[in-house]
């Protein structure tokens, strides 16, 4: 396990987040909406893990600004989804708590950060 449980979070949700668009692309025919989420979904991630390798504490705090950004997007195509049949409600809840459970953490930590 790394030594940060935000960056595992995001992760193990961009692996669920994979599996869910490729479980939807099977039985809908919203492509770009699916893959706006994977983009957005994945992203959060990829940027946690770049944050790791900031060049200075403004490099650093950018980058969790545009995972806490990545995050808002996501939920938005998850509501998109869900309210278009997509996705059925149990599965859109799990998904939507996983993120804002992400998200909220990421609040914390930027607001930690710029407090010093």
């Amino acid at each position: 396990m790394s030594d940060s449980i935000l960056r595992d979070k995001a992760k193990s949700f961009a692996k669920n987040v994979v599996f869910l668009c490729r479980e939807m692309k099977s039985t809908h025919k919203e492509a770009v909406l699916i893959n706006q989420l994977l983009r957005s979904a994945t992203s959060i991630g990829s940027n946690l893990h770049e944050a790791q390798y900031a060049q200075g504490t403004k490099d650093f705090i950018s980058k969790l600004e545009i995972a806490q950004k990545e995050c808002y997007e996501t939920e938005y195509w998850l509501e998109l989804l869900f309210e278009t049949g997509c996705m059925n409600e149990e599965t859109y809840k799990d998904v939507q708590n996983e993120c804002g459970s992400i998200r909220r953490m990421l609040i914390s930590s930027l607001k930690t950060i710029k407090s010093k």
